[in-house]
């Protein structure tokens, strides 16, 4: 049940945006192995004038994606996968040819599983629940 925040500059069109979850959510279920059904991605986007590197607009795309899963579900090679793929995906999409902003970033956010859940249950209790199925 990942989330992925993307925050990038400059504007793109719909388009663009939907071409983005898909490709990040693909990027999710294969390296990460996290199902589809429940990947969410949101995307805000800004204008190049409100992004600044070393106190200077940014000239060139920039990216910032955060991708948050439950905490021990992942290997650090697994994680390690997903930052530079998620990162050559966006560069691809957002850079039209050239590189990003040299200050992009792609962040893997792990949360303890008593500290989050979706459809109202905490990624714990489904652990638990998953278990005691499996013992039954």
């Amino acid at each position: 049940m990942p989330t992925l925040n993307l925050k990038l500059a400059p504007l793109q069109n719909p388009g663009r945006y939907r071409q983005l979850a898909q490709a990040l959510t693909t990027l999710t279920a294969e390296l990460l192995g996290k199902r589809r059904e429940v990947t969410a991605v949101m995307i805000e986007d800004l204008p190049a004038a409100r992004w600044y590197v070393d106190a200077a607009e940014v000239q060139r795309p920039t990216a910032f994606l955060e991708i948050s899963i439950t905490e021990g579900t992942n290997t650090d090679v697994e994680k390690a996968a997903f930052i530079a793929a998620a990162y050559s995906e966006l560069e691809r999409q957002l850079g039209a040819g050239g590189p990003l902003e040299e200050a992009s970033y792609v962040v893997v956010r792990e949360l303890p599983a008593i500290d989050w859940g979706y459809a109202g249950q905490t990624q714990r209790a489904r652990q638990l629940a998953r278990r005691k199925a499996l013992a039954a």
